[in-house]
């Protein structure tokens, strides 16, 4: 049977991803706060509804894809909010990067109500959405992943169960604690090669090849070189996630003295401007740093 769905937050990931599964052929609602956000979605075969509890009336199960904590709960448990419209046997899957400790708490006030939720936050970017490669890392019940593991195989090539609510937001953290440190190590690679006078280009397909391969160095690499940065994920919502992983962290008195630094250069671009383009912006704060005595003419023509 092909389940219905409902699709909150129709940005740069939820977008495709309710894209992906009009495609696969499911009954797809959508809600996002701008309406004209849901005009494509509407052209497309989707229903649109006027609030979040609307929806869940109409639904087996609601992805919620939205920027922040505040964000989720509002959608979920507040005001006109998915809470107020579910049906017993719901299941809610937010793929928002959010605190882990709110996770645990909106997984129980859901199932107050009969309602299952899994913390299934993403990674792989826009691309991954739009190709419907994402990486699901799933925190909750076994169980009611299987019950809705067809519709998240159709907006991903990975999906592993982590543990309890909460442990998918965990690994998130992880995630990108490790994103985050390895595009400093890439940004600072890039320069010392620019500084030192050798093709960054070249350096990298070396280093490509070697131990020191990434994802990071393959695609944020690129985008550092080229001094391109459209937004597969914004400075601004990195600088958010960095946060979260490090309140977990001093909520559990561990201390990341990496990760602290790398959050540093992520807000250092938001606060110098570039918080709407690619994390990977984090190359141009390095740059800045750079003597103009240092910078070849080909730099200084550049970006400001």
């Amino acid at each position: 049977m092909t389940l219905k769905v409902g699709c909150i937050g129709l940005g740069i990931m939820g977008g495709p991803m309710a894209m992906n599964l009009l495609k696969a052929g499911h009954e797809v609602h959508v809600w996002a706060r701008r309406l004209e956000a849901t005009e494509v979605f509407k052209d497309a075969g989707a229903h649109v509804d006027t609030s979040p509890a609307k929806l869940a009336r109409q639904v087996d199960v609601v992805l919620t894809n939205v920027s922040d904590t505040r964000d989720v709960e509002q959608v979920l448990v507040g005001n006109n909010g998915v809470i107020e419209g579910a049906q017993p046997g719901l299941v809610v899957v937010d793929h928002s990067t959010i605190s882990p400790a709110a996770t645990r708490k909106l997984a129980m006030a859901l199932a107050d109500r009969d309602v299952d939720m899994l913390d299934a936050p993403v990674s792989g970017g826009q691309q991954g959405a739009r190709e419907g490669s994402l990486t699901i890392m799933v925190g909750g019940k076994a169980e009611v992943l299987e019950r809705v593991r067809p519709v998240l195989e159709v907006v991903s090539r990975s999906i592993t169960h982590v543990g309890d609510h909460g442990a998918g937001q965990i690994t998130k953290a992880c995630n990108q604690l490790i994103v985050a440190q390895t595009m400093n190590a890439v940004s600072e690679a890039i320069r010392l090669a620019e500084a030192a006078g050798v093709d960054p280009a070249a350096m990298r397909e070396a280093v490509l090849g070697g131990l020191a391969y990434s994802r990071v160095l393959e695609v944020h690499g690129q985008r550092m070189i080229d001094r391109s940065y459209p937004p597969g994920f914004k400075a601004r919502l990195h600088a958010k996630d960095m946060g979260i992983v490090l309140q977990t962290a001093a909520d559990l008195g561990l201390p990341l003295p990496g990760t602290a630094q790398a959050a540093q250069w992520i807000n250092a671009a938001v606060g110098q401007g570039y918080g709407e383009e690619d994390s990977a912006v984090i190359a141009e704060v390095l740059r800045r740093l750079t003597p103009p005595s240092n910078v070849s003419d080909k730099e200084a023509g550049g970006r400001s």
